[in-house]
């Protein structure tokens, strides 16, 4: 009887390890994560870069209206750069992820995880890849 307990309560313990390993794999260390060869964001769109800023630069060329059409990819107030990961003040005083210096935006067009639809977009706007 001994034994059989001894087992159980082994097995009871590894899988405790093992939930909360899972946990901490399925956290994400990155404001990101790659699908299918892209960036996109923690709601699974695609990301984009804007030709017209400047990396390294800390700021965006994207504002006002185009801020709506293109949403910048927002950061948590806790949140630290990491990696390849920096974060930008907007002109609204706004925070945004860059990655590699470019910030990043989403495409108020793109409809569900997987779109793509503003690669291009005014020879301007091109997907974001690692």
């Amino acid at each position: 009887m001994k034994l059989l307990s001894a087992s159980i309560l082994a097995a009871a313990l590894l899988a405790g390890c093992g939930g909360m390993s899972n946990k901490t794999a399925s956290a994400p260390d990155t404001p990101t994560r790659t699908a299918d060869g892209v960036l996109v964001g923690p709601n699974g769109m695609s990301l984009y870069t804007f030709i017209k800023d400047t990396a390294g630069a800390g700021t965006s060329a994207c504002n006002a209206q185009c801020a709506a059409n293109w949403p910048p990819l927002p950061v948590a107030e806790a949140a630290k750069p990491m990696g390849g990961y920096t974060i930008i003040i907007r002109e609204d005083g706004k925070r945004q992820w860059a990655y590699k210096g470019w910030p990043l935006y989403y495409w108020a067009k793109d409809a569900k995880p997987g779109d793509k639809t503003g690669d291009g977009v005014g020879g301007n706007w091109k997907i974001a890849r690692p």
